[in-house]
């Protein structure tokens, strides 16, 4: 199982605190089934959240370096969360922000209340540009939960939707917990992630398990779980439902 969404890398959002607290959240998350994962780090503008390239991989290059020594075999890449922006591409042309595993893939989040008006021409602009938007936690957004099936309108645009696996445990609450899970017998969904900040609290025998009642498809989960991960890190393109 890989994850393609957490916040381990420490000292630079509201995850891990410590290399310390770093390296003991990758290994409850090898021991609960997970192989690789891309640490997401929160990027907000015009807040402290707001963590540069640079100084992203010179921690990364630390803790990489600390599971080395560690011996533990989790393999781990470097991206960002992006909170929504109209600046995505001043970001990236000033090497504030990155993409997932410097790939064409971007990991970006919504506000959790009222959605930006230009948003759509915000999307467009991104994607005439080479990028391929990924929306984390669409389960968690109110416009989703109150309408899910305005997912139909991102993937039209070429936006894939990233949930969070905690929601089928019920972290995010009851009507979180339903939107995902309508997203998911629709097969909407393309990716799914711990967004793990400082508690692993999962397991791929549940999960999987959980995932195929929903579903009642065994490829789509392994896609869900393994193979469209293994797309982004090689930057290859996933197909997606118009």
């Amino acid at each position: 199982m890989k994850d393609l969404h957490s916040h381990i890398l420490f000292g630079i959002d509201d995850g891990c605190n410590s290399i310390d607290e770093a390296i003991n959240l990758l290994k409850e998350s090898k021991k609960q089934g997970i192989d690789e994962i891309i640490l997401t780090p929160h990027y907000i503008e015009n807040s402290k959240f707001n963590c540069n390239n640079t100084e992203k991989k010179a921690l990364f290059e630390k803790l990489k370096s600390k599971l080395a020594e560690e011996n533990i075999d989790i393999k781990i890449y470097l991206g960002n969360e992006i909170f929504f922006t109209d600046n995505f591409l001043d970001l990236l042309e000033k090497d504030e922000i990155c993409t997932l595993n410097n790939s064409k893939y971007i990991l970006f989040e919504f506000p959790m209340g009222p959605i930006y008006n230009n948003t759509s021409e915000i999307i467009s602009l991104l994607i005439s540009n080479g990028y391929i938007p990924i929306l984390a936690h669409p389960e968690r957004y109110s416009r989703f939960q109150e309408h899910p099936e305005i997912a139909e309108e991102y993937l039209r645009m070429g936006v894939h939707l990233q949930g969070n696996f905690t929601s089928l445990f019920g972290k995010y609450g009851k009507t979180s917990l339903k939107t995902l899970k309508y997203l998911l017998k629709k097969h909407y969904i393309s990716f799914l992630g711990s967004d793990v900040h400082h508690q692993v609290n999962y397991s791929e025998k549940k999960l999987r398990k959980k995932l195929l009642k929903i579903t009642k498809d065994a490829a789509y989960v392994e896609n869900l779980l393994v193979n469209n991960f293994d797309k982004v890190i090689n930057n290859e393109e996933i197909g997606i439902l118009r």
